[in-house]
This record gives C-alpha cells, sequence and structure tokens, in this order.
C-alpha cells in the first residue's frame, strides 16, 4: 500500500510552530525579592564559611563524612587530635582501623564510620596518587561521600559554586517557600536556578548559617530575620527585620548547634 501523501500548506501560508513555554522554576519569590534576600545575606556576613576545622582537602572529605547526623561542634572535638596525627591519606591507614575508632567514638556511628574513612583513605592511595580529586563524579565513588559531602568539598576546598543541601537548607528552602522540593536533589536543582549568580559561591553557606542560628528548627526567630519582610513562610512571627549590621566574624570550632 502505498503511502499516503501529506497535504502541505497552501502557498502563501505562514507556518507558525508554538514552542511549549519554559517551565517556571518553582519559588514564592521574584527575581528582585531573590536578589534583596541574598544582598542582605551578603552584608550580614561577608565571608561566610563552614564550621567544620580542617587543614587540607583530604581532612574536610573525612571532617564532612564524619558530619553525617552529628553536629559540627562535636566532629571539631574529635578530629582536632586525629588530625595532629593522621592528615593524609596515607597516615591514615597507617594509623589503622582500631585507633581511628578511638578517635572518632564519641561521634555517633562511629564503627562504620572508621570503616568509611580507612576505605575511602585506602581509594585515594590506591587509585588518586594520595589527592582529593576536584569532580564530583569522582568524589562520590569514595566510600561514605554521598552527593552532599561532594558538594561541600568542592566548594570549600576548590572553590567551586555548588549547593550542599543538608537538614538546614532543605529545612529553609521549603518552609520559606524558597525553592521547595521533596527531596534533597530536588531543593538541590532548584535552588542552583532561584539564587542570583553572583551570590550563588556563598549562598549554601548562607542559607546553612541563617538555618542553624535564626530559622531554627524548633522554632524559627524572626525578631533577629534580616529578611523577616520578605520571607513568605506561613510560619514566621514578625514582618520587621532585624537590623542589617555585619555580624561579628565566625568562631570556627566553638559553634553551638
Amino acid at each position: 500500500m502505498a503511502n499516503p501523501k501529506l497535504k502541505s500548506p497552501p502557498q502563501g501560508t505562514n507556518v507558525i510552530t508554538r514552542r511549549k513555554p519554559a517551565a517556571a522554576v518553582k519559588t514564592a519569590y521574584s527575581q528582585a525579592e531573590r536578589e534583596e534576600i541574598f544582598r542582605r545575606f551578603s552584608v550580614q556576613r561577608p565571608e561566610p564559611r563552614g564550621e567544620l576545622e580542617h587543614t587540607n582537602p583530604f581532612t574536610l572529605v573525612v571532617a564532612v563524612a564524619l558530619s553525617a547526623q552529628a553536629t559540627d561542634a562535636g566532629v571539631n572535638k574529635a578530629t582536632r587530635a586525629l588530625f595532629k596525627v593522621a592528615d593524609t591519606p596515607q597516615k591514615m591507614l597507617d594509623l589503622g582501623e582500631d585507633k581511628l575508632r578511638d578517635y572518632i567514638k564519641t561521634i555517633g556511628l562511629y564503627r562504620n564510620k572508621a570503616k568509611n574513612v580507612i576505605a575511602l583513605s585506602q581509594m585515594l592511595v590506591d587509585d588518586f596518587a594520595g589527592k582529593v580529586p576536584e569532580t564530583r563524579e569522582e568524589l562520590v565513588r569514595l566510600p561514605g561521600v554521598g552527593r552532599k559531602t561532594a558538594n561541600v568539598v568542592l566548594s570549600m576546598a576548590f572553590g567551586q559554586a555548588t549547593m550542599a543541601v543538608d537538614t538546614h537548607i532543605f529545612r529553609i528552602a521549603n518552609r520559606i517557600r524558597l525553592a521547595p522540593g521533596k527531596t534533597p536533589d530536588e531543593v538541590e536543582a532548584r535552588l542552583m536556578k532561584v539564587v542570583p549568580k553572583h551570590y550563588l559561591y556563598h549562598a549554601h553557606h548562607w542559607l546553612i548559617l541563617h538555618g542553624r542560628y535564626t530559622c531554627k528548627a524548633r522554632r524559627p526567630e524572626c525578631e533577629r530575620c534580616v529578611i523577616a519582610d520578605i520571607c513568605k513562610s506561613p510560619e514566621k512571627s514578625s514582618d520587621v527585620p532585624a537590623p542589617l549590621v555585619e555580624l561579628p566574624p565566625q568562631v570556627i570550632g566553638e559553634a553551638v548547634e
């Protein structure tokens, strides 16, 4: 059976191809509002920093891996002595799993974490010449290193603009409706789109610190919030923003969760 001929439009007829509109990024804030939110964060904390103590990319990987389901302050107390004797993959292997457990036994899930730290140290020695890789794809191959840990390392060790979605950022993104999502990956993808590009490098630290010290899990302290007038959270208790002043320098290692 011959293929039926397709009818062509009459000559002189303009064929209009309609493109589907690009899907809007899910956020409750206009571009101007998002600019203002992160402008205020930048005034409040011009150079925000992570609160895990480390001396090099390797100790950062270990510290972040140990911080799962633990506080930064608790990890810092355990790693101060550890990193004095094992600040490279080979030194960690020389220390061994049993002695490593003694250093980190105050941290939750320390037995499994010790196994992962030894395993990732071995992989760094065997596959990466003892150096921490600089790509997410390679980092997540390391035992105990997930996407969040990889993003922290890429940002803090190698200066890449990433969004490490921890419990604080996940809560904030949903609570204030900045980038709501059901999973950390979904929130990460949306935040990467809604955060103004020129603020993206520091954005995950600003959001973490905002969630840790102001927009707290049990009760957000709206009276201390510099974006209270912009915030669209149904939980907020104040529309009056706190004075926009630069905060004192962070004291790394003494953070209170």
